[in-house]
């Protein structure tokens, strides 16, 4: 495919605008349907170029894009703040609709990951972004993930028409205090932004009631999320997770993510001149995957003692050394929830130790043949007959022994968004 001139110079300034934003998990895609509906083009069913991971572990490709990188925020930490010298483009509605039909037709993109900086009003870019979506789903049957951001301050009437045609929605909630969002991005505000998010919430909610009461209800967006830039405010790794777990319980979040701070150019003097190491950034999917799966409360991931997460190892591992007097743990006979707080031990596994102890007290080759991961495990854990590395979990340094044992990659956080395994 061929994009000429200036349209292929606009693509070059917005994706590359596009790519500080990590929001984009493609998870609750539409599928096609069953009957095989004559005029409809591609389905987000099948494998494509690797970009993004859904929650059950296909690789998505997504074509990541603002609308325009013109806005009349100054955010301190954005590229495409008012004040920025960046090159500024736009692309029409039908300039967008175009690119992405033509990439989908040859399979290099599976969806559309839309956001925009915000020029004349809030509702005059959403405006513009629904209009995208719209026309996609109604004129091109197009049948691919979409993935929309709402510009902070919309009408909700906005928002339940974006519903109509994105997979989901999402608006960014930056920080998680108001007074940092003073001072690097006037003109925004959590309640504000929050107001949207229960907008969401409440469109999402609707048509789930819909689809239940009647199957041939439009489909509507099924869940939004949100993204926390990490690093260049001092807040902990507590003040972050806690702002997310409300977020979660309040507006129904599907997801918050985390991106590490990117110094750009003539930034703010008052923002770090480096990014924070990425292992930061790691260490909270894995905290926020043990809050929203494994049953754990912020407190116990970081108690006040320790307001920040150990970058050497796992929230779990940590955890689990900081409360030695509950283990080890009786894998023939603790209850599940238990069985989720033991280091090494995912949903998968768990769920395997559970189906298979019930026709025999479980040794640790059994757990073997069960493919369970044990070279964390194994320290935390009463089998049928011998353990020997259970004697370390008395050891002063268990912590040394284990990280010799047992390290983790960078990216367990991918693999548990994959496997459910943390």
């Amino acid at each position: 495919m061929v994009i000429m001139g200036k349209l292929r110079d606009k693509l070059a300034i917005l994706a590359d605008a596009a790519k500080y934003d990590a929001s984009c998990a493609s998870s609750g895609a539409r599928k096609k349907s069953s009957r095989n509906d004559k005029g409809e083009i591609g389905s987000t069913g099948g494998v494509g170029i690797c970009h993004s991971y859904t929650p059950d572990g296909r690789c998505v490709s997504l074509l990541k894009v603002l609308f325009t990188n013109h806005c009349i925020f100054d955010c301190s930490y954005c590229v495409n703040r008012a004040s920025s010298p960046s090159k500024r483009a736009s692309f029409t509605v039908e300039e967008l609709v175009w690119i992405t039909m033509e990439f989908y037709k040859r399979n290099y993109i599976e969806g559309l990951f839309l956001s925009s900086g915000v020029v004349g009003s809030s509702d005059d870019t959403m405006q513009q972004l629904v209009e995208v979506a719209r026309r996609l789903r109604v004129s091109e049957n197009f049948r691919g993930y979409i993935h929309l951001k709402a510009v902070a301050g919309c009408s909700q009437e906005l928002i339940r028409k974006a519903s109509l045609f994105a997979d989901r929605i999402s608006s960014n909630i930056e920080m998680p205090k108001q007074k940092d969002l003073d001072i690097f991005a006037p003109g925004k505000s959590h309640k504000v932004i929050e107001k949207g998010m229960s907008a969401i919430s409440d469109v999402v909610a609707e048509a789930k009631e819909d689809r239940k009461a009647n199957r041939s209800s439009p489909i509507s967006a099924t869940g939004q999320s949100t993204q926390f830039i990490v690093g260049a405010t001092p807040d902990s790794d507590a003040s972050l997770l806690s702002k997310a777990n409300y977020l979660y319980q309040g507006y129904q979040l599907k997801r918050v993510y985390y991106s590490a701070y990117s110094p750009i150019p003539d930034s703010d003097h008052r923002l770090p001149g480096k990014s924070p190491p990425l292992q930061r950034e790691n260490r909270l999917y894995q905290a926020d995957w043990l809050m929203r799966f494994y049953g754990f409360s912020v407190d116990e991931i970081v108690p006040d003692k320790h307001p920040n997460l150990d970058l050497n190892k796992d929230p779990k591992h940590a955890w689990a050394l900081q409360n030695r007097e509950l283990f080890p743990v009786d894998i023939n006979r603790a209850e599940r929830e238990m069985l989720m707080r033991v280091p090494g031990l995912g949903i998968r596994s768990v769920d395997k130790i559970l189906k298979a102890r019930r026709y025999r007290r479980l040794t640790l080759d059994h757990l073997r043949e069960l493919k369970v991961r044990l070279s964390l495990a194994k320290f935390f854990i009463l089998v049928e007959g011998p353990n020997p590395f259970l004697s370390h979990l008395l050891v002063e340094d268990l912590d040394q022994i284990t990280k010799k044992t047992y390290q983790p990659s960078l990216f367990d956080s991918d693999q548990a968004a994959k496997t459910g395994e943390v």
